[in-house]
């Protein structure tokens, strides 16, 4: 995997994009009325891995309490985390936030409002007339932003694309790269650079073209904005980790994508571990051990599932080594070529241990093959203690 190159961002304290690791994110799902509920609610997304907090701004009391917010996670030790606030309908709401927060994302196609009252063809110069509007809106706010050091991230949603861009380019992918490459030229009028970019839909398939195209549509514009990655309105439970990890993963191993949120129905703080989960399986970021192992069938010689536990528990800190389990000489060790260690079952009751694809240690006895597993990491250097 290549992975895309983008711009490096600022926000507030934190790097995006560049050479930079993908970014974590999640959103709390409270009134941003409620310092007190919002801060306890952005600790534990911080807490569980969060590296940015995204919180709802849908009016200009909303805006304006950011900074009560903001000041009690920096009272509390969690000020260098940034906070996002995410704009919909109301441009004074941003404008009042961007002031606050280190980063605001607002959406072009709810930024203004349309300037037709029916739902006949835009002509041309409606089409345009609308156009400029959003760019003096979109202008005045960019101005705001560069005071205030504030970055900001255009999020188009397939759910809420313009009327104008609906009646142009209909309800596709390509009406949703044009919404944003509208306001990605004016932020090159305007010398502006602190930009992230997404392009989300609740449908799969469509959110990945969208992304695709709009790569390919940055790439002939000379645009290297950082990209946010997500499947929005994804659900909950299974499903909502599934549509996430198809959707993000899929962008992610096309090297596209700079951070990341998977949005479930669930406390935000649930959707870092996904997160983390789907860049580790896309080797995107390595920020745990991983474990390669065999489903185990009629060949598989130990109690797969108990050792499994056995070996994760005496090595599950070890940040970046690869570990296989494989039930049999069958599964491995071709199956786990790409593991740093193997455990192999040799025959009832014998176990092979392996380094890469070189078998170590034949034979040895199943009881202690575990605690000779993690000598041999031990021995050979990637041992780092917790």
């Amino acid at each position: 995997m290549k992975r895309r190159k983008s711009s490096e961002v600022q926000i507030g304290t934190l790097k995006m994009g560049g050479d930079n690791p993908v970014r974590v994110q999640s959103m709390l799902n409270i009134d941003t009325n409620n310092t007190d509920a919002c801060v306890e609610q952005a600790i534990r997304i911080i807490e569980t891995g969060g590296e940015l907090v995204r919180l709802t701004a849908q009016g200009v009391r909303e805006a304006e309490n950011l900074q009560h917010i903001k000041a009690e996670l920096t009272r509390r030790g969690y000020g260098d985390v940034p906070l996002v606030a995410d704009i919909h309908f109301n441009p004074a709401a941003a404008e009042i936030a961007a002031q606050y927060v280190e980063k605001v994302r607002i959406n072009p196609g709810n930024f203004v409002a349309s300037i037709k009252k029916d739902l006949s063809d835009y002509t041309d110069e409606e089409f345009e007339q609308e156009r400029l509007l959003l760019k003096e809106k979109f202008t005045h706010f960019l101005n705001i932003c560069k005071k205030y050091d504030t970055a900001v991230r255009i999020g188009v949603n397939h759910g809420s694309l313009s009327e104008r861009m609906m009646n142009r380019y209909g309800d596709t992918p390509l009406g949703m790269v044009e919404s944003c490459l509208e306001l990605l030229r004016v932020c090159r009028e305007e010398n502006f650079g602190k930009i992230v970019i997404s392009l989300k839909s609740s449908n799969t398939v469509l959110m990945v073209q969208a992304v695709r195209l709009l790569v390919e549509r940055m790439e002939v514009e000379n645009f290297d904005f950082p990209l946010h990655l997500g499947v929005t309105e994804a659900g909950d439970g299974e499903d909502g980790r599934i549509k996430s990890a198809i959707g993000i993963g899929a962008l992610l191993v096309d090297g596209i994508g700079d951070t990341i949120r998977v949005s479930l129905s669930e406390e935000p703080e649930n959707e870092i571990p996904v997160a983390f989960g789907i860049l580790q399986a896309t080797r995107s970021r390595i920020t745990k051990t991983e474990y390669i192992s065999c489903p185990g069938c009629g060949r598989t010689l130990f109690d797969l599932q108990s050792v499994i536990k056995q070996v994760k528990s005496g090595t599950s800190h070890i940040k970046g080594l690869k570990i296989a389990i494989m039930g049999c000489i069958v599964n491995g060790p071709g199956e786990m070529a790409d593991a740093d260690y193997g455990y192999v079952g040799a025959g009832k009751g014998k176990v092979s241990l392996y380094k890469k694809k070189e078998c170590i240690e034949k034979n040895i006895d199943a009881e202690n093959a575990v605690n000779r597993l993690i000598d041999l990491i031990k021995e050979n250097g990637d041992w780092i203690d917790e």
